[in-house]
């Protein structure tokens, strides 16, 4: 007898889409058993493959234990979910801009302003482009002041006994990131109207400032149904140098010397100074001395790019000249900080190994100096992959990705000056001269001191001071009543209480707090305070000043109060819209993939970059002394008098965490 109504006689189309039906409502039956609750809206519009791995992902994250995995294995988890978030945490805001497709071939340079790097998109990661998102926005006009900035800094931010991060990271790997930021984020603000926070009364005694005014961020509006206004970056937000070259032509014309392509540099290898005192770089607003140092010794390295061009292809002239040495030294920048500086950050082999994976693949160094590029960016890695990847969402940094970065629980309450005119100590570490506050070293002032220090004595000693911890009750009291600047680094009336503004920014603009910022990141979200860190005084000033409600949580707070992984100066959440941006930032620019190679750079320039693997390869280029004299430690950016890596027979991706 034959069953009509059996599967087989359906049509191959209605069978194909009842099979797909069935598997659906299968897989969304397991899925609600395995998956939290909080995940199930998301993983009902991803794909059936994203969906499988996003299970994957979060029983490692149920058992809390990827950091503990072996280092492949651990490098497996890290790719899925960076695939996962390239898939659904870039978001892009404004108009897509539909420029003419353009040549790469007619701009084979980085162009001042950032235009004409994306050939499909040619004002994309250009100065004045908007801020993309990681996270749809959160409105919260309603709760701008709850709880209180003032109260939120005062209670739970404020410095009360410097913490610092023992050996690992040091002040130049505070100034570093810093020098960064100065290269990619800064907020078109409204400068039109002023908003002024006042201290409550319940910490007014414990505020600097008992009041303090600053200017909006300035709001766009862009018509789009879910994303309605946006903010826009008045630095070019690629990798391109722009904090010695300027993110417009104006500053590209004040930094530049005319002559074989260089930059102006003083005669005692730090910054110029114009008639008003400030100095002259790619941006200088807002800045101290241990970002100026690293300027004076990238202008420095620029300078020296030139005068090897100049010597090997005498026929250049200065506009060439400046060109390419801007290539080669924004992609050694790029390059120290994917391979050196991060590694130090994060300090663990599954990191490390996957660091350098990204510069250069799973194949590694060796083969990819041999070979060149082989096989996607697992194998070769991102730098020189054939075409630039923006997952179909125009290139920006993101205003989730500023707001992790708000890092100044680096900074300390002063530098320790050493003595460099005596032999050094121990491990190389030279004895100490005298401590010189913060505050003389930030700004007009800053530039002042820094000028009877020197360069010399001003790197050595940051490079043996360990930099501030990223926790809770470690921001900087001096930096709670400062005096900001106008962008061209002129000095504002009013000062900042830097602490509240940095908690209202984030909800001004719209940026997720803590949970929800980790729910829209795929990581499990907190239920109750001891969730989010061990700390009994922690807990009870949490409660204090947020109630039982773990929703209100400001994104800051919870990044500092967050338990560290071990070998990680960041939290955890912080560092996954690290693992997203890191990546976008190599493999979405032309200048780091299809036109990473000799043509574009030079036969010489594109060897500089091959052959420079760290920071203390540039120093040993303009002062070979220093680290010969005081650099104990393998990197740069650890704290100079730490003992070097010890050799690990293992190979890299063979090996396990140490427990």
């Amino acid at each position: 007898m034959h069953d009509h109504g059996s599967y087989k006689e359906y049509p191959p189309k209605k069978r194909r889409k009842t099979m797909a039906f069935i598997t659906k409502t299968l897989f969304n039956n397991i899925l609600r058993r395995f998956i939290h609750q909080d995940f199930h809206e998301a993983v009902s519009s991803m794909t059936i493959i994203d969906a499988f791995l996003f299970l994957m992902v979060h029983s490692v994250d149920k058992l809390g234990i990827w950091h503990r995995l072996p280092v492949i294995l651990g490098l497996i988890y890290l790719a899925v979910r960076r695939h996962l978030h390239q898939q659904y945490n870039l978001i892009n805001v404004g108009k897509t801009p539909s420029g003419v497709r353009f040549s790469p071939g007619d701009y084979p340079y980085r162009t001042a302003d950032g235009s004409y790097n994306d050939p499909f998109h040619e004002g994309a990661g250009s100065q004045g482009s908007f801020f993309g998102r990681n996270i749809m926005p959160v409105h919260q006009t309603d709760k701008l002041m709850k709880p209180d900035p003032m109260v939120v800094a005062t209670k739970l931010l404020t410095r009360t006994q410097y913490k610092d991060t023992d050996k690992q990271f040091n002040m130049i790997a505070a100034s570093w990131i810093q020098f960064m930021i100065h290269d990619w984020i800064d907020h078109m603000e409204n400068t039109n109207q002023q908003v002024e926070l006042i201290a409550p009364k319940e910490v007014a005694n414990k505020c600097p400032l008992s009041s303090f005014k600053f200017y909006p961020t300035k709001e766009f509006p862009i018509g789009f149904y879910d994303i309605t206004s946006g903010a826009k970056n008045i630095r070019t937000p690629w990798w391109d140098g722009s904090v010695i070259y300027g993110s417009n032509k104006e500053r590209l014309q004040k930094v530049r010397t005319f002559t074989d392509g260089k930059l102006k540099i003083s005669e005692d290898g730090l910054l110029q100074q114009d008639e008003d005192g400030i100095p002259i770089s790619g941006d200088i607003r807002n800045s101290w001395a241990g970002v100026s140092t690293l300027q004076a010794l990238f202008i420095k390295e620029h300078n020296a790019v030139c005068d090897t061009l100049k010597k090997e292809y005498p026929d250049l002239n200065d506009e060439e000249l400046y060109r390419y040495a801007r290539l080669v030294t924004s992609a050694v920048i790029a390059k120290i900080h994917t391979i050196d500086w991060t590694v130090e950050l994060l300090k663990t082999d599954m990191l490390l190994a996957g660091m350098r994976a990204n510069w250069y693949g799973l194949l590694g160094k060796k083969f990819k100096d041999t070979f060149g590029h082989v096989g996607g960016s697992a194998l070769g890695g991102l730098v020189g992959l054939r075409k630039p990847v923006n997952h179909g969402v125009p290139y920006s940094l993101t205003e989730e990705f500023t707001s992790v970065y708000r890092l100044h629980q680096l900074l300390p309450d002063s530098i320790h000056l050493r003595n460099i005119n005596v032999a050094p100590g121990p491990n190389k570490s030279p004895p100490l001269l005298e401590e010189v506050p913060m505050p003389d070293l930030i700004g007009h002032k800053g530039e002042k001191t820094l000028s009877q220090i020197g360069f010399t004595r001003q790197f050595v000693s940051m490079g043996h001071q360990a930099c501030g911890a990223l926790e809770l009750w470690n921001y900087p009291s001096w930096l709670r009543d400062l005096v900001a600047q106008d962008v061209d680094g002129k000095d504002r009336p009013d000062h900042v209480d830097l602490a509240a503004l940095e908690i209202y920014r984030d909800r001004e603009r719209k940026v997720a707090r803590y949970n929800q910022f980790r729910r829209a990141l795929l990581l499990i979200p907190i239920s109750k305070w001891e969730d989010l860190t061990e700390d009994k005084n922690a807990i009870e000033v949490l409660k204090d000043v947020y109630g039982d409600d773990v929703e209100e949580l400001d994104l800051m707070v919870g990044l500092m109060a967050e338990k560290k992984i071990k070998g990680f100066a960041i939290s955890e959440t912080a560092f996954i819209v690290f693992l997203l941006m890191a990546t976008r930032r190599l493999e979405a620019d032309r200048f780091f993939t299809s036109d990473f190679n000799e043509e574009t750079y030079t036969k010489k320039g594109f060897e500089w970059v091959n052959t420079t693997e760290s920071l203390k390869d540039v120093l040993d280029r303009h002062y070979p002394d220093i680290s010969k004299k005081w650099i104990n430690s393998t990197s740069a950016f650890s704290v100079w008098d730490s003992p070097p890596n010890t050799p690990n027979p293992i190979p890299l991706y063979l090996r396990f965490p140490s427990s």
